[in-house]
């Protein structure tokens, strides 16, 4: 690992290395029923602009002389892609002010197919928006009614056209397994559908019944496919990308050559980001910050007051380290753990570890450990087992 230079940042100790910039967008047409994260539905107008305003002061704050240079940034919700125009400008204008944003920086917006229109796509683009992450969930029609998207199926190839259209050839598609009444023959519909429309990235996660979700309160009356029938479709999205030339580079997550998210990479590796926004957390100089979750309380003149700091130890952060790059195919480097914690991951694992690699979860080659394809699956359990 090479050595960083260090420099302060309001008594935090930071790197000079291009970090990430997340910013968060909560405005919502209507909460999915699954949803679980900071966000809200039918914003008046004046609460919209307040929050707008509070997060571009909150971008200014991080101006100093020596600009922190980043080259991703993720507008994430919620529904990015309820911003307009104006209000995207106003937000990019504020961090290109406070942040060295690199000329070939990774910039994603989340979108929602029912809320797209030529003209706004057009003006995204124009703004510099250059990598769409579009969340579509499934191609079939009772199965997006069920988890209450405000799209049907024809809106999400629309909307696939439309980023292609301007320019945004960097397309990325979330979808979902283990929805209620989904089967197989379903899911593969769904996985047949993303293909056909030529996208290079493709984000596949499994539903969670998250307290205080609407699917929370009535999963006793949820037709949900069985733990096997769950297993069935991770393998057929396995199998059925990796025949199309996707790499499977992390748990959720499938790309074609060159098109791995850039951004959400660096949360995977370990490395230093910014967050900013309603429940938005940063991580740098081995710490952690987060922003209140309370609308109220961000929007407010001392929002700042509101910000959680936790410091990470260094057990901690072993802990963090490999549970987060066992995520990615590429594993990590036993070499490079011993040389940042002082310490050799395999003493008192490796028998433990010998005996997944011996069952087909785990690789261990040229001086890396890593899950395999089998062992993505049941991460959680391996996890579990080695932390």
């Amino acid at each position: 690992l090479r050595p960083r230079r260090l420099w302060r940042f309001s008594g935090l100790t930071m790197t000079t290395d291009n970090i990430g910039l997340y910013i968060h967008i909560p405005f919502c047409l209507r909460k999915c029923k699954y949803c679980d994260f900071a966000s809200f539905s039918n914003l008046s107008n004046d609460i919209r602009t307040k929050y707008v305003d509070r997060l571009c002061e909150e971008l200014e704050s991080y101006r100093r002389e020596q600009r922190i240079a980043v080259d991703t940034v993720f507008f994430g919700g919620g529904t990015p892609s309820l911003l307009e125009p104006d209000e995207l400008s106003r937000i990019l204008g504020a961090a290109r002010s406070a942040f060295d944003i690199s000329p070939d920086a990774e910039i994603t917006m989340e979108m929602n197919p029912g809320t797209l229109t030529s003209d706004k796509v057009r003006a995204y683009a124009s703004l510099g928006v250059n990598r769409a992450s579009i969340g579509c969930q499934s191609f079939n029609e009772n199965e997006l009614k069920l988890l209450g998207r405000i799209h049907n199926s024809a809106d999400i190839y629309e909307a696939v056209r439309l980023v292609k259209s301007v320019g945004i050839t960097n397309v990325s598609l979330d979808i979902m397994y283990g929805i209620p009444e989904q089967g197989l023959a379903s899911f593969e519909h769904t996985l047949r559908s993303v293909l056909s429309l030529g996208v290079s990235h493709l984000s596949v996660y499994g539903l969670i019944l998250e307290e205080g979700t609407p699917f929370f309160e009535a999963q006793g009356s949820l037709a949900l496919p069985s733990e096997d029938e769950e297993c069935g479709m991770y393998a057929l999205a396995a199998r059925i990308l990796g025949e199309a030339g996707f790499s499977h580079y992390e748990i959720s997550n499938y790309a074609t050559p060159g098109f791995e998210c850039r951004h959400n990479l660096k949360y995977w590796r370990d490395e230093e980001y910014i967050g900013v926004g309603l429940a938005a957390y940063s991580y740098y100089g081995k710490k952690r910050y987060g922003n209140t979750a309370r609308l109220d309380e961000y929007i407010s003149n001392d929002y700042a007051k509101y910000r959680c700091t936790e410091s990470i130890s260094t057990e901690d952060e072993a802990f963090e380290y490999v549970m987060m790059r066992l995520r990615l195919k590429e594993g990590f480097s036993l070499s490079a753990y011993r040389s940042r914690f002082d310490r050799d991951f395999l003493d008192g694992r490796a028998e433990l570890v010998e005996r997944y690699r011996a069952l087909g979860y785990l690789n261990i080659s040229k001086g890396r450990i890593s899950l395999t394809e089998r062992g993505f699956y049941i991460s959680n359990t391996i996890l579990t087992d080695l932390l």
